[in-house]
């Protein structure tokens, strides 16, 4: 049960990052400095954006109740 768990920690953590990367920079950080700024955003976000930010949202929830998870199963098992 341990193994299972770490290795869904290990797909999440993996998923969580790609995602989080994939998001479009809001400005004033990084991603100013490699470019990021020079693109203008007109009127808002697009749906391709909310649904990036929803899937991110869920792996991330997904992300934190595999650790709570791993945490207790861990702990009991001793």
């Amino acid at each position: 049960m341990v193994i299972g768990f770490s290795i869904a920690l290990i797909i999440f953590s993996m998923l969580l990052l790609l995602l989080v990367l994939m998001h479009k920079g809001k400005g004033g950080g990084l991603s100013d400095m490699f470019g990021g700024g020079m693109q203008s955003s007109v009127g808002g976000s697009s749906v391709a954006e909310r649904n990036l930010d929803r899937i991110t949202v869920v792996i991330g929830l997904l992300w934190f109740a595999c650790i709570v998870t791993l945490g207790i199963v861990m702990k009991t098992s001793n």
